[in-house]
């Protein structure tokens, strides 16, 4: 007996009608609108302010940043809702120009507004910034520039001025004030001393020296100067939150393991201070390929998020680390596997001095 074929079977398996291949088509037409309308509405959705939050957001700019560079920062402070569409709302104005500068925003504004503020250098008027990574020699040039004498400048970086700022409670006899200036930038007038700049920042430190973070940095074996001092190390290796846990973890490891903390930014911070070609190889305390242990000091402002890293280190046991070429960081166990990385991810940057 011939087994016979039903026309649900013939839909299904086999040869498709000139009526099907119109309803797949039309389906497909339907979920291509669909998807470009859900596009179109994330787009817009991204581009509208965070919030209703009208506070002044410093943020600066620097000359030579990256269009993506300023994206994603402006993401970090939460002053835009996606970086991505930040990026693809300059290529589709075909804004090229985002000038260099300080400027005055909010989270109640809409990327537009951001933008045409930074395409017309709308920058902010009487403000000293004191920009997050940055040796106290560069703070003191930004004094400089903002008018100040350097009679006025040497007495208001004396750490002896501020005695009994809370900030500074674990300052070392002789040391500066090297890494407990705040970043962030400052309303200023001809009347404003330069002293009561620095100590705003340093108002700012100790707000960000919590007891959860002098806690931690106490958990983890350190003392505050010792935290910062850490800090600073880490926030000049990677300035995003995402890796400087990890990446404070990786030096907690090595000091525990006896390992030199090798890292290319102490001897940066060694060969700049003495004026000469930065090396691997100088002689200076602050070179940790040399010496073992912490740096005697700071090696430049630190932010909370690299603060908060050192008081909360992740829960990983790596033991190496580079910054790739990919702008990602890449962890390793042995030195085998950093080597391994080293081959893979970081032509470039592991090339330079």
């Amino acid at each position: 007996m011939r087994k016979r074929t039903s026309r649900y079977h013939k839909k299904f398996f086999g040869l498709s009608t000139p009526r099907s291949y119109l309803i797949a088509g039309v389906f497909a037409f339907i979920i291509l609108v669909a998807g470009v309308a859900l596009l179109r509405s994330w787009y817009f959705n991204n581009l509208s302010p965070v919030s209703g939050d009208t506070k002044t957001v410093y943020f600066t700019v620097e000359q030579g940043e990256s269009k993506q560079e300023i994206a994603t920062a402006l993401k970090k402070q939460n002053l835009i809702r996606s970086s991505s569409a930040f990026e693809n709302y300059l290529r589709s104005n075909e804004i090229d120009i985002l000038q260099a500068g300080t400027y005055s925003l909010s989270p109640s504004m809409s990327v537009q507004q951001i933008v045409d503020k930074m395409h017309k250098g709308e920058v902010t008027r009487n403000l000293l910034t004191i920009l997050p990574g940055k040796r106290i020699d560069q703070i003191k040039d930004a004094f400089a520039k903002a008018g100040y004498s350097q009679a006025e400048i040497d007495s208001a970086f004396d750490p002896a001025t501020y005695s009994g700022h809370p900030a500074l409670v674990s300052l070392p006899s002789g040391a500066s004030l090297e890494g407990f200036l705040y970043p962030d930038s400052f309303q200023k007038d001809s009347s404003t001393p330069a002293s009561a700049i620095v100590r705003e920042s340093l108002d700012e430190m100790q707000q960000h020296l919590t007891q959860d973070i002098v806690s931690g940095f106490a958990a983890n074996g350190l003392n505050v100067f010792q935290g910062v001092t850490l800090a600073s190390v880490v926030n000049q290796e990677i300035d995003d939150p995402q890796y400087q846990s990890t990446v404070a973890q990786v030096f907690y490891t090595r000091l525990k393991q006896g390992m030199k903390l090798e890292s290319n930014v102490t001897a940066n911070y060694a060969a700049d201070i003495a004026g000469v070609a930065r090396n691997v190889d100088i002689n200076s305390p602050y070179n940790t390929y040399l010496n073992a242990g912490l740096p005697p000091g700071p090696i430049g402002n630190v932010t909370g998020t690299a603060l908060k890293a050192v008081a909360h280190p992740s829960n990983t046991n790596f033991v190496y680390f580079i910054a790739g070429d990919d702008g990602k960081m890449h962890f390793s166990h042995t030195i085998d596997e950093h080597n391994a990385a080293i081959k893979q991810f970081c032509q470039k940057k592991c090339a330079q001095p």
